[in-house]
């Protein structure tokens, strides 16, 4: 192993990640045509429906019982950053927010001192299949952010900076390259102050081609995921399986093979407190724990006015996002 890349691990489900980072996970589901009803058009008999993660003719429902996804389920104490490359997402939330992302957006979700929401996989296309290309990312938040407010904003696709060159993209969710500023995140975020140096980019390099990832301050933790392709070459060493590199701080080539290549960089000052998780609750203390599960009990976060636990926007609706002041915006 050479000198810039520290570890090599397997992807597993889900990827192996560093502070400040809590989770990753990508779904990559080749969902077949839907119904009037947003829901496959074929039979779901011999599935586990709410807990289909069998990739069965290449998809699952997940926990969904009619439309694949994540119905309603609580969050405190940190981020989610759920990045849509294909497909589409309904979001609803127990703060009234609710929205529909897709074809490149990103949701930025602060859970904060908490909140419940529901993440339904509509399949909008009935002549064609509806492929889902998706990566759910877990972003920390510090002790004196965890109990802020929740926040969504969106980051649509067209908004969102592309760093290119020939045969090179890198799509800039979080973070700076090459003066390429990303989007602002949500306010409370560990992104929002650049000396963490956030960063989630989306790199795909053609076959044949070669980029240098620039180098990061020292003390900054760094995952490079390979995860589409046959073969990439990362500061002279050939990697031929899908795995994480976590990597020194350096600078250091990529090249890739005789087939285009797809990665995942995330980047970010390690937060270095105390991580205590239960399920969709992460805290600083099994104390602060047993009090989020009281809390859930007590008020349900904020309650659920969806009909339902796993609500749609229906056919006709276009992307859009409502926030939790009740204000609305589109792409």
């Amino acid at each position: 192993m050479n000198g810039m890349i520290k570890n090599i691990k397997a992807l597993g489900f889900p990827w192996v990640t560093q502070d400040p980072f809590l989770f990753c996970v990508y779904h990559l589901d080749a969902y077949p045509k839907g119904n009037d009803e947003l829901a496959p058009a074929v039979s779901l008999e011999g599935r586990h429906l709410g807990r289909d993660i069998s990739g069965k003719d290449g998809w699952s429902m997940y926990h969904g019982t009619k439309l694949p996804g994540f119905p309603a389920h609580p969050h405190r104490g940190f981020e989610t950053v759920t990045v849509a490359n294909k497909g589409w997402v309904d979001h609803a939330d127990s703060m009234g927010g609710a929205g529909r992302y897709g074809e490149g957006d990103v949701q930025w979700m602060t859970a904060g001192k908490g909140l419940q929401h529901s993440e339904m996989m509509p399949l909008l296309n009935r002549e064609t299949e509806n492929p889902l290309d998706l990566f759910q990312i877990w972003l920390n938040l510090p002790k004196k952010n965890k109990m802020v407010e929740p926040h969504y904003k969106m980051l649509w696709n067209e908004q969102i900076p592309v760093f290119s060159k020939e045969g090179v993209s890198v799509k800039v969710v979080a973070g700076v390259i090459d003066g390429q500023h990303a989007v602002s995140p949500a306010p409370d975020s560990w992104a929002q102050d650049v000396n963490n140096e956030v960063a989630i980019w989306l790199i795909e390099l053609d076959a044949n081609k070669e980029w240098q990832l620039p180098a990061c301050s020292e003390g900054i933790n760094r995952s490079l995921y390979f995860y589409e392709g046959t073969a990439v070459t990362v500061d002279g060493e050939s990697i031929n399986n899908h795995c994480v590199m976590e990597l020194e701080n350096g600078s250091l080539h990529i090249k890739s093979g005789v087939q285009k290549v797809r990665l995942l960089l995330l980047q970010g000052r390690p937060i270095n407190e105390p991580v205590v998780q239960y399920g969709p609750f992460v805290m600083n203390s099994q104390q602060e724990i047993k009090q989020a599960i009281e809390d859930y009990q007590e008020n349900q976060f904020g309650g659920w006015s969806w009909q339902g636990l796993d609500p749609d926007h229906g056919m006709g609706k276009k992307r859009f996002a409502r926030f939790h002041d009740g204000s609305e915006e589109t792409p």
